[in-house]
């Protein structure tokens, strides 16, 4: 009985993988840390120890010196590995392939599709491996998309708007602050979240992209939050930054209170010398006045008065940010006093308005 084996280009790889298809990424754990295909499962062949000790061998040895000691630490695991990948492949029901790579298609994920296909399970490698879909995804963001950015001064409640908009029938949303883990800004990260790196990020992005079929269907703008380039310690990848500063800009217009309110109920349960230390990392640019001001009143449990000294700095931050994009595509859309959800759809009618009138 022959076992299927294939080795396809990334996107094809990832269809079979959006089709239900198990990925097994076989490369070492800290290559997985830094970057992995999103939905990917880790299963290395290698400890970062033992393929260290190969990479060793190999640049300073030989290759086959390299190999024998790959085979000596596989040895002891195949069985344990193909029973694992049995039960894998069965319990899934579909008679799917499962879906393995490494870093470049070259030897590990060779040797695992080999091993797995000896023991009745079908595979399909990633040509080139994950370098390759790296390169691939990357490329992806070159190509145009329809967007729909969401701007606002801070404390307009963006983020809760572009929460209620997902929930509304045919909108797309992107949620890039919920993909870094931060809110993208000084006091964004106060619950400290650990955030994924750089490349993770931008391996979700392109695969939300793909989920909201970003560059098929464009009969609806994709909805995405006014980021600037970095969110956090995060990234975004530069052609993606780049649309987000070229594509239409809706300026929700809120009052100061709709916004000292929203500030004083986000960070109303946090820590207070967790705020404190956030004031005194922007006193450089609030102002020692300002900074001292917020902190007295920080102490005293009116948050109100520290929100309303916030705002300084972040409404410089985000005039000059503005200054990045022109004012032929930014749109200003009255939501004074409305909640969230009252904003998300008046917006959704704004735009869906706003498109026939420019179509016409």
């Amino acid at each position: 009985m022959v076992i299927p084996h294939r080795i396809l280009e990334p996107n094809d790889f990832l269809i079979e993988a959006e089709k239900g298809g198990i990925i097994l990424d076989v490369r070492a754990p800290s290559e997985y840390a830094e970057g992995h295909i999103t939905g990917a499962r880790s299963w290395p062949l290698f400890s970062d120890d033992e393929r260290a000790e190969i990479g060793t061998l190999y640049n300073h040895k030989s290759k086959n010196l390299a190999v024998e000691k790959g085979f000596e630490i596989i040895g002891p695991k195949m069985v344990d590995m193909a029973r694992y990948a049995n039960d894998l492949y069965l319990s899934t029901g579909t008679n799917r392939p499962l879906l393995i790579h490494c870093w470049r298609g070259g030897m590990r994920s060779q040797s695992v599709a080999w091993l797995l296909r000896t023991y009745g399970v079908p595979t399909i490698i990633l040509d080139g491996g994950y370098k390759a879909y790296r390169s691939f995804s990357r490329s992806q963001f070159d190509k145009p998309l329809n967007l729909a950015v969401l701007g606002g001064l801070t404390g307009s409640a963006k983020t809760e708007v572009i929460n209620e908009l997902r929930t509304l029938e045919g909108e797309k949303v992107l949620d890039l602050e919920r993909m870094a883990r931060h809110f993208g800004s000084a006091f964004g990260n106060l619950q400290q979240h650990e955030q994924p790196t750089s490349k993770q990020f931008s391996n979700d992005l392109y695969a939300r992209l793909r989920e909201l079929d970003a560059w098929g269907d464009c009969s609806r703008p994709i909805w995405v939050e006014n980021e600037s380039r970095t969110i956090g310690k995060v990234n975004l990848p530069e052609p993606f930054y780049g649309q987000i500063i070229n594509s239409t800009c809706l300026e929700m217009l809120r009052t100061e209170e709709d916004r000292v309110g929203h500030l004083v109920n986000m960070y109303g349960d946090i820590d207070v010398s967790l705020l404190a230390g956030a004031f005194k990392n922007i006193t450089p640019k609030l102002g020692g006045q300002h900074a001292a001001t917020a902190l007295d009143a920080l102490e005293k449990g009116d948050l109100a008065t520290a929100a309303r000294i916030a705002l300084v700095y972040y409404d410089k931050t985000y005039s000059h940010g503005l200054t990045k994009r022109g004012k032929v595509n930014r749109i200003s859309v009255d939501c004074k006093g409305f909640t969230p959800s009252e904003c998300a759809v008046h917006l959704s009618e704004f735009l869906s308005n706003y498109i026939k009138e420019k179509d016409v």
